[in-house]
């Protein structure tokens, strides 16, 4: 089980196609075991050609066993679907469901997953997480979503500028193991740069006693500046920077016992009920549960774009949102950018080459350059561009609005790693406030104060933390249902729009113990308790290291010892940071804890 990391835009998505066959590469062998049965998942299957669900499941199949229809049936069945639905007429999710369906019906010895959760919700990604893991073939899987590739990878390979590295270990150890190969890059760049210098003076005093040069020296010499020339520096990085707006009020949004109902061809369907919250300046608030269950219609109500039902004079069901509230919103169906439209007329629409950030005029191809799109797309149309690059592209309109209230919804389809990385820091030094919808577990712990979880059948219930702390508290683990007994959709609910079986609604959230939300767990408190020394220890470390590599003789005296001590010094900057983090974490929860009322 291998996953597949790189940067956006570095051959990831070509490079399944080129094992699957499908894809003929400009040299090289492919060499396939014969009869072997590969499974591909594309990132953005096309299914206009299909006039049932049924079909396009069925194309899964090898052609001499097209008519066993049971197995259509069965998977179908597995996840959800509707057999005799057009695929045309379904939702992100419910599509990236019938293109996992197709992969999975050929029983294939092979499975090659690019972006395979996009579009999913929980209990689906967990469903296919716990396939995956039981799945006795060969797997290669592209994803972004941190918690799916621990889960799955007992092997990370690295696609990095052309090249192909195999990191030896899993997913887990990627980070430090990346990291250290960069600190190596560096340190063989600033040994090939001292050599030149070396060489370089040579060339020019030469040895008194000799007229001639040593025309051997010289040609290495050109070969180490054509070395340095060509040497290919690590990937730029993305620079994120959000326009706020004036702070204002403390108090941002401020719900009273809401509720919505749609009237739908089964009934009146209640999405929210009774829900009540308070959103301050500098809260971030997750918002997750399956397809279907009222997210979207959550966020309207919240934000004011949907009114709540009307109750009784006295009875609660308003919405109240701060005065100076100034909202920016990141939608995650990209239908606010025309696929005709150009880059720079997406950040000018009213012309010129001027883009406003945050009050501040800068010329669209420089702010462009720090989302990493170069100066030669400007005129690139949008339908030309990539999922990652797309979102980068809204993210990069989204941040130059000035703002106090974020509003995301899936911001996390389509980035690679390294971009939500930089996305989670941004957000996380974001003076005002967020409301993050997202199925990414990982991104949630890592980023949200407090997690709404909704069940399905009509209830929304509040806890301090990131979604593995309202996991402990007593919500519903949505990681642990099965996909089919997901909650419905309806009119206004979002998502796939639609129950995804028949099955009765989840049973509600159970309430936690009133002193659940009241201290962290023993294990996280003991954890707490020991950082401060571990942080103390990295920090003379990483003090020690940098004298060290402060002596200007070292490299001339013990070159072994300066390349080691330079990835050591990396390691431990790494674990340093890691380690704060995980103390801002666990006491900011410690502190949201002891303040947060009883659920």
């Amino acid at each position: 089980k291998l996953c597949l990391a790189g940067r956006n835009g570095c051959g990831k998505t070509p490079l399944p196609g080129v094992l699957a066959g499908t894809i003929e590469p400009d040299g090289g062998r492919r060499i396939a075991r014969p009869g072997v049965r590969v499974g591909l998942l594309a990132q953005a299957p096309d299914f206009s050609r299909y006039a049932r669900v049924a079909d396009a499941i069925a194309d899964g199949l090898p052609a001499d066993e097209r008519d066993q229809t049971w197995r259509v049936e069965a998977v179908a069945g597995r996840l959800g679907l509707d057999a005799d639905r057009p695929p045309a007429e379904l939702s992100g999710g419910r599509q990236r469901r019938v293109a996992l369906a197709r992969t999975l019906v050929g029983d294939p010895d092979v499975l090659l997953l690019d972006e395979p959760t996009n579009h999913l919700d929980l209990p689906t990604i967990a469903w296919l997480e716990r396939e995956l893991g039981g799945f006795r073939g060969g797997l290669v899987v592209i994803s972004h979503d941190r918690a799916f590739l621990h889960a799955l990878g007992h092997r990370t390979v690295w696609l990095d500028r052309g090249r192909l590295r195999d990191s030896g270990g899993p997913f887990a150890e990627f980070d430090a193991w990346q990291t250290a190969a960069f600190a190596a890059e560096e340190a063989e760049a600033h040994r090939l740069a001292r050599k030149i210098d070396s060489e370089l003076l040579w060339l020019r005093e030469g040895l008194s006693a000799r007229r001639t040069r040593n025309m051997g020296r010289v040609r290495a010499l050109a070969a180490l500046r054509e070395a340095k020339k060509t040497r290919i520096t690590a990937p730029g990085q993305v620079s994120f920077a959000i326009a706020q707006a004036d702070a204002g009020g403390k108090l941002v949004i401020e719900a009273d016992r809401i509720s919505k109902t749609f009237e739908t061809s089964r009934g009146r369907r209640t999405l929210v009920r009774d829900f009540s919250t308070r959103i301050l300046r500098g809260d971030r608030v997750g918002l997750v549960g399956a397809n279907g269950t009222g997210k979207t219609t959550l966020v309207r109500l919240l934000t004011g774009a949907l009114a709540p039902d009307p109750v009784p004079a006295g009875g609660g069901g308003a919405v109240r949102i701060g005065e100076t509230v100034r909202i920016a919103y990141f939608d995650q169906h990209r239908a606010s950018l025309d696929p005709d439209a150009t880059l720079r007329e997406v950040l000018c629409p009213a012309g010129g080459d001027q883009v406003s950030v945050g009050g501040r005029s800068r010329h669209v191809a420089s702010y462009l350059r720090d989302f990493l799109f170069e100066g030669d797309r400007l005129l690139s149309p949008v339908h030309s561009l990539s999922g990652g690059e797309r979102n980068r592209l809204l993210l990069a309109r989204l941040f130059a609005t000035p703002s106090n209230l974020l509003v995301m919804d899936e911001p996390t389809n389509d980035l690679d790693i390294e971009t939500l990385d930089l996305l989670e820091d941004v957000l996380a030094d974001y003076d005002g406030a967020l409301i993050l919808v997202s199925h990414d577990r990982d991104f949630l712990d890592r980023l949200v104060t407090s997690t709404i979880v909704l069940a399905g059948d009509g209830r929304a219930v509040e806890y301090a933390g990131g979604y593995s702390d309202a996991v402990r508290q007593g919500a519903p683990d949505l990681a642990a249902r099965d996909p089919t007994l997901g909650g419905g959709g309806g009119a206004g609910g979002g998502g796939d729009g639609g129950p995804l079986s028949a099955a009765a609604p989840a049973a509600p959230p159970t309430p936690a113990p009133k002193t659940a939300a009241r201290k962290l767990g023993y294990q996280q408190q003991r954890e707490l308790d020991r950082l401060p020394a571990k942080i103390e220890a990295l920090t003379a470390e990483v003090r020690a290291l940098e004298a060290e590599l402060a002596d200007p003789t070292l490299y001339g005296r013990a070159p072994d010892r300066f390349a080691a001590a330079t990835e050591a010094l990396a390691a431990r900057r790494a674990s340093l940071a890691a380690a704060e983090e995980r103390w801002l974490e666990l006491e900011s929860l410690r502190e949201a804890l002891a303040g947060a009322p009883t659920p």
